[in-house]
């Protein structure tokens, strides 16, 4: 009995790891680009698989498509994860955390390292803003008040998105302390940030040098 308790408890987490991760394998912007334009974005601008990239590159309605499948797939894995794990506690090392909760943040590491990481486009991925961005607002309003707050403010007043980007993901792990002070949630919580964050170490390196792209409305022409 034991050890199929032992087995069912691993299928659990492993296949709730390995779901989200691949639902985060779906990188929107990698998808158009190669499989609808025939241009994969990552060999235009700074190379990455996100949705700034996109939009610098080919603008357009193609950019609303990228919006809706990176959403789509965050909110996906959450809502399901979520659900297998709600209703009960969730034991780990004799401590007892709610499975809701614990489902959305656990879904959120793995579904943002599928879209940073994406093992069928050569592990190369975004930055996880948008999805990670979803994440937050499946989680808790306050937590996306304060992720999303930041990054559009920053975003608006200097036009750097990296900025924005820097905080939402500095920010995350402690506005997500201040309102579930557990030390497992706490831990999901910083991953999810620690990930977004250093995603954007290039950034971090333009920013200081003064060489970041300021964002704007209208895309690059070649």
């Amino acid at each position: 009995m034991g050890e199929n308790w032992w087995l069912l408890i691993l299928l659990m987490y492993g296949g709730t790891a390995l779901l989200s991760y691949f639902l985060g394998c779906f990188n929107g912007a990698v998808i158009v680009s190669k499989y609808i334009l025939r241009d994969d974005v990552r060999t235009h601008g700074s190379g990455n698989a996100g949705l700034t990239n996109f939009h610098r590159t080919f603008g357009g309605p193609l950019t609303f498509v990228v919006i809706l499948c990176d959403v789509l797939k965050a909110a996906i894995a959450v809502w399901i994860v979520s659900k297998l794990f709600g209703g009960v506690g969730v034991s780990l090392f004799g401590h007892v955390v709610d499975g809701a909760l614990f489902g959305k943040y656990w879904a959120g590491v793995f579904c943002l390292l599928g879209h940073m990481f994406p093992c069928m486009f050569h592990f190369k991925g975004g930055k996880g803003i948008l999805s990670g961005g979803t994440i937050a607002i499946m989680i808790d309003w306050r937590v996306a008040l304060v992720v999303w707050g930041g990054f559009l403010l920053l975003t608006i007043l200097t036009r750097y998105v990296s900025l924005g980007s820097l905080w939402a993901g500095a920010s995350f792990p402690f506005i997500s302390w201040y309102c579930y002070p557990d030390p497992v949630i706490v831990v999901l919580a910083f991953v999810c940030g620690g990930l977004v964050v250093w995603q954007h170490r290039s950034n971090i390196k333009r920013l200081l040098s003064g060489t970041e792209n300021k964002f704007s409305l209208h895309r690059k022409h070649a």
